[in-house]
């Protein structure tokens, strides 16, 4: 990777004769080099998607007005379109339950830099997991959600949201549900892991619904949230196999080791810049 100041610009827009040209154009006539691109066309729809990380070859460009520079283009061609610096992490606000195996992973990964993200704060309904947030330095911020009165939660969310410029809200098994009025406020930029079971399996001790039913494969969705409860658009999946000889504790474990990984990459996904809407699915630029 070069030393030099690095950008990601990501966009969609309808699909026709020129758009990789005028985007290339644009970047070189800046004194830009390109480091990676990828696009996407959508045939059936006639959408055309692209992500393209560029640098400065000279001093680094000053952001907003390389976003100004570049909105005349995106109103030429009717783009939705991101520019943003490569190397600035998402900021992220992780909310969690009492199961602390998602939390720790992603915690983790970022102490070591494994994930382009900056965990501004935890926000649970129960206290369970508040010495783990505090082991990485990270803020605790205990939020129960009482019967009848779950808007006043969700208030608190969405304050902690804007006061600490949040990016990303990663739901890493919270045990409770988004109003749709939360789900549409942080329409693609919350993410949500669910075992894959459902909906074969919903409702308490799903593992235990599989392992009754005998399951070879146990997996992982890592999606954005959407008012259809666990069903919006998916970023990443995998599965794990499973055998008679294991016990139900058994593949709640190799579930948990599973959803880490999923979730972990989904959201390495996102902070890259590299998934875009497309109605109910993704592009996902690996």
């Amino acid at each position: 990777m070069s030393s030099a100041a690095t950008y990601v610009l990501t966009l969609t827009c309808p699909d026709r004769p020129g758009l990789v040209h005028a985007i290339s154009s644009w970047i070189v006539d800046r004194g830009g080099n390109i480091l990676d691109a990828q696009q996407f066309t959508d045939a059936g729809a006639g959408h055309f998607f692209l992500r393209v990380h560029f640098e400065s070859v000279g001093d680094p460009y000053d952001l907003e007005v390389l976003r100004d520079a570049f909105a005349p283009v995106a109103a030429q061609h009717a783009m939705t379109w991101e520019l943003g610096v490569a190397e600035a992490p998402s900021r992220t606000l992780v909310m969690v339950s009492k199961e602390g195996h998602c939390l720790n992973d992603l915690l983790f990964r970022q102490s070591i830099g494994a994930l382009n993200i900056e965990v501004g704060a935890v926000v649970s309904n129960h206290t369970a997991l508040e010495r783990l947030a505090r082991s990485y330095d990270v803020p605790f911020h205990h939020v129960p959600v009482v019967a009848g009165a779950k808007e006043e939660a969700e208030a608190r969310m969405f304050a902690l949201v804007d006061e600490l410029e949040i990016d990303l809200v990663v739901l890493a098994r919270y045990m409770q549900i988004l109003s749709d009025d939360a789900c549409r406020r942080l329409e693609g930029r919350a993410i949500n892991i669910h075992h894959s079971f459902l909906p074969s399996f919903k409702g308490a001790r799903p593992y235990h619904q599989a392992h009754t039913r005998g399951v070879k494969l146990i997996g992982a969705t890592a999606h954005y949230v959407t008012a259809d409860l666990d069903e919006g658009p998916i970023i990443e999946q995998d599965v794990t196999r499973v055998s008679h000889q294991q016990d139900p504790s058994s593949l709640v474990q190799a579930g948990r080791d599973v959803e880490t990984r999923v979730l972990s990459r989904a959201v390495g996904l996102h902070a890259e810049q590299r998934v875009l809407l497309n109605g109910t699915r993704t592009v996902v630029f690996s």
